[in-house]
């Protein structure tokens, strides 16, 4: 027995020690049980002097299962004690793995005592791995990954998406399939140099209204509707017979007739007609259009003629020939899917600019000319060539094409390297795989048949509370966070600064591994996201080493202080050697110098 207890305030009891702590090895952070007849009621020690113990209330052993808090708290009669090593496992699992558990790490408590963790309640739920910059978030998260498929027993069937911000997990699962070949791994890259990998192609099509929005970096929704015209306009202006025709021409006549009923002077009317026929025509309707009246034909252009006292005398001849172009009920409805270019959507977009009056009215203009301007740089910009897609596929195929690697296995784990494009492009990149992926399984035949799980390192660069929502009504990480679950779509989320992140995505998270943390704003932040959390625990987190984390949530019983093993291989993670590259230079193999914490 430690002791006896002398006080019981709150959740705290007061032990004064019958034993000589000078003769015990460290006590600290042990779980004691108050035992007093049947019941077992679990606390652990949070501090020691020479002759007291004070140890934190956690949890009750009832018909041998650990349940998290107590109905009743110990009688003054209790005897105090370490816990067991059965009473152990039922606080921290089983120290022995199965096929229904990974291994996490081991005890940094108990010494060599394997924390297995129960892989159904960890990956059923959204997870956050959190922890300042070399404090191992990422060899941690990878060494889960490799734990878990490197199992004889690994799960086949799984599908999981890497977010991969500085392009560092390909050397952790690049050789994956070499240790376990049930196994198969695809790698996705923004960089147009690498051979190793796929380059990243994205499907213009498949991104709809929000992803283009997003894609020209929409801040109104006043632009909305412009982008929901080109869409329907695109597939119609893309086919080459002659029903086309008459679609280009209503838009332009309509637009001509518009102007023209302006009430803007004649001058005003006659420049904006010129500027509108100079970029859009047809072969039927441009400048060079004839009108025939008896005795002379002349030109749409010679018609605009504008004499010294600003009036426009054939303009009934103009609003009569561009009359004789539209068509008022004209439907734009167009069911057949076509695949386009970012040059096509150019083209739908320009017409659907003049449909709206962007050049009738200078409010119009000012909101709406910017998509023009912003699709024109994409065009001519580096970032073109991931969209560069020519051959029409479903989402569904897309998808499927994404999972399938180059030898025609199917791949469990999917890596985007998204390094080599800057934070805006990739986070729209993040966003429209992770909506696609959404859509998959919320339109699945059977809800959640399949799982799909989305990690995402440097999270907070992506997942943010940002105008999505009042842009589209939706933010879809906020909509996954909440709704994913039952479909089967999970969010991973590795990050060193949580509170920038989204606070609905992240308190939909129900596992947390907290690696050593400083920013005070973010500890504060995480105490009240975390269950099963105290002041003394959250604490310890400042303290941590490199490899060890803090473990919260559904899956643990009680928080674990957990070493991480070291991944093997481990993603290129590691710091800068500045005793190396100061020093040695080139001379030394720098390409990844770190093999342990």
């Amino acid at each position: 027995m430690l002791g006896k207890i002398v006080e019981i305030k709150d959740e705290l009891v007061k032990v004064k020690m019958t034993i000589d702590i000078k003769l015990q090895p460290s006590l600290s952070n042990l779980h004691v049980i108050f035992e007093e007849d049947a019941k077992r009621i679990v606390g652990q020690i949070n501090s020691i002097d020479e002759a007291f113990l004070s140890i934190n209330i956690v949890g009750e052993i009832i018909d041998n299962e650990y349940l998290p808090g107590v109905q009743q708290k110990p009688s003054f009669k209790a005897k105090v004690r370490i816990v067991n090593v059965d009473e152990l496992a039922l606080i921290l699992g089983p120290n022995n793995e199965s096929d229904n558990t990974f291994h996490l790490g081991t005890s940094s408590i108990y010494n060599n005592y394997n924390i297995n963790v129960s892989t159904h309640n960890f990956f059923s739920n959204h997870f956050a791995i959190v922890g300042n910059s070399g404090s191992g978030k990422s060899c941690g998260a990878a060494s889960i990954i490799q734990n878990l498929f490197y199992k004889k027993n690994p799960p086949v069937s799984s599908n999981v998406f890497v977010f991969d911000a500085y392009g560092e997990y390909h050397t952790a699962f690049g050789g994956i399939e070499q240790v376990n070949p049930s196994i198969a791994y695809k790698s996705l890259t923004t960089n147009p140099k690498e051979d190793a990998s796929e380059m990243l192609k994205l499907p213009l099509w498949l991104m709809g209204v929000d992803g283009i929005a997003m894609l020209l970096d929409v801040d109104s929704p006043n632009q909305i509707p412009i982008i929901e015209k080109a869409l329907t306009l695109l597939p119609i202006l893309s086919r080459n017979d002659e029903s086309v025709m008459k679609y280009k021409n209503n838009i332009i006549a309509t637009c001509l007739r518009d102007i023209i009923l302006t009430g803007k002077s004649a001058s005003n009317i006659r420049n904006q007609i010129i500027s509108v026929l100079t970029y859009y025509n047809t072969p039927e309707l441009n400048l060079d259009l004839k009108i025939i009246e008896p005795g002379y034909t002349r030109t749409l252009k010679q018609c605009l003629y504008v004499s010294d006292n600003d009036t426009m005398q054939a303009i009934e001849k103009v609003v009569g020939a561009v009359s004789h172009f539209i068509i008022d009920d004209l439907d734009y409805v167009n069911t057949v899917p076509v695949a386009y270019t970012l040059e096509d959507f150019e083209k739908a977009l320009s017409f659907a600019l003049i449909s709206e009056g962007i050049l009738k009215s200078d409010r119009v203009y000012d909101y709406a000319n910017v998509l023009a301007v912003r699709t024109r740089s994409l065009i001519e910009g580096p970032y073109n060539t991931y969209f560069d897609c020519r051959e029409y596929m479903t989402e569904d195929q897309y998808i499927e094409k994404l999972m399938t690697t180059s030898t025609g296995r199917k791949a469990q784990i999917v890596n985007f390297n998204i390094n080599y494009v800057d934070d805006r492009f990739a986070k729209i990149l993040v966003k429209l795989l992770s909506k696609m992926l959404f859509n998959k399984a919320v339109n699945a035949p059977v809800r959640a048949a399949n799982a799909y799980h989305i990690i995402i390192e440097e999270a907070h660069r992506y997942v943010q509370n940002d105008t999505d929502e009042s842009l589209f009504g939706y933010n879809i990480f906020d909509r996954i966070a909440k709704e994913g679950r039952k479909y089967g779509i999970l969010l991973g989320f590795i990050t060193q600064r949580p509170s920038e992140l989204s606070e609905t995505a992240m308190s939909q998270c129900a596992n947390f591994l907290i690696f050593r943390t400083m920013h005070e704003r973010d500890i504060s932040y995480l105490e009240t996201m975390m269950p099963n959390a105290t002041k003394d625990t959250v604490n310890t987190i400042k303290t941590l080493q490199p490899g060890t984390c803090m473990t919260f949530g559904a899956t643990f019983k009680v928080p674990i202080a957990v070493k991480i093993p070291f991944p093997n291989p481990s993603p290129l993670s590691s710091n800068a050697k500045i005793d190396v590259v100061w020093y040695q230079g080139l001379n030394q193999n720098l390409t990844n110098p770190v093999q342990n914490w």
